[in-house]
């Protein structure tokens, strides 16, 4: 196994021991970098006449190597801002700020998506949602299913099977000031999607997730099961092709199986890794260390680092 030395790998997370990121530490140090787990909402942003600089928890933040961000969607403004900060100073960065976005708005991620052609379900977002009934028919009609654009791990997620339902679950998330986006349901995924994980244009590692019985979410925080799969030509290429789209370095790609071929549900630029990493026994999170460490710069940095892991 090849070690880098002296490297300092930053890890943008709020939690330690939250299993991607304890294990991305693992990786580093079993790699013979220097992991430093930052707390996003603790770095301080300066900017002057001298330059930029960081701060976390009052020290300046220097000599770091490149840097993977954790960024949770409850602080993707704030983290974005870290992100852009430090991609600013020099610092390499997996993923920039940008992409984050992108993908984080799942609309203007399928927007991106379907105008290169990469094949996704049918979509519709709208205002005025008072037309229920056009709405539901511009995706192909009944089930469909509704969701928050900025939700996580399955939630914020709902099947309709009646028009009444349909119109139910959306008046009620316009009320609470959500905005939502309906789409077609792919009947032939039977409760199953999906995950593939993209590495520096390489997958690293894909499973199928499969829905705990009743239940047609199979997001593994929901009780899904994966099981390890090898991606056949067409999931790669989609795969591949949807994370550059959107400019991910690291992310999960989430497909249906659809009738005509894999269907693009959304990528998650934060993968949580914990479950494919069990179904596959891979070695996912030496994969994101050394592909982050491959952007730092050909000389590293001088000096000790002015920060405490």
């Amino acid at each position: 196994m090849s070690r880098v030395r002296h490297e300092r790998l930053c890890i943008l997370s709020r939690q330690r021991s939250l299993y991607s990121t304890s294990r991305l530490v693992e990786a580093a140090e079993a790699l013979g970098a220097r992991p430093i787990v930052v707390d996003t909402l603790r770095c301080t942003m300066v900017m002057g006449p001298d330059g930029s600089k960081l701060l976390y928890r009052g020290v300046a933040v220097e000599g770091l190597s490149a840097v993977i961000p954790r960024i949770g969607t409850s602080i993707t403004g704030y983290g974005m801002q870290v992100v852009n900060h430090l991609d600013a100073m020099g610092v390499p960065v997996v993923n920039r700020a940008s992409a984050i976005a992108r993908s984080r708005d799942k609309v203007r991620c399928l927007q991106l998506l379907a105008a290169a052609n990469v094949s996704v379900p049918r979509t519709v977002m709208a205002n005025d949602t008072s037309h229920i009934v056009r709405l539901v028919e511009a995706i192909g009609g009944l089930p469909c299913i509704i969701k928050l654009l900025r939700g996580t791990q399955g939630v914020g997620v709902m099947i309709a099977t009646t028009l009444s339902e349909a119109r139910s679950i959306v008046d009620t998330f316009t009320s609470l000031g959500q905005e939502i986006c309906l789409q077609e349901f792919i009947a032939e995924s039977s409760g199953r999607d999906v995950r593939a994980l993209v590495v520096g244009g390489r997958v690293v590692g894909a499973m199928r997730r499969q829905a705990r019985a009743g239940e047609f979410r199979s997001n593994i925080h929901r009780g899904g099961e994966g099981s390890p799969i090898a991606l056949d030509e067409a999931f790669t290429k989609t795969a591949l092709e949807a994370a550059r789209l959107v400019g991910l370095e690291i992310c999960g790609v989430d497909m249906l199986e659809g009738r005509d071929g894999p269907k693009v549900m959304e990528l998650n630029s934060s993968p949580g890794f914990e479950g494919l990493e069990r179904a596959t026994k891979q070695d996912i999170a030496s994969e994101m260390v050394r592909y982050a460490l491959s952007k730092r710069s050909p000389e590293p940095p001088e000096g000790p680092a002015r920060l405490s892991p």
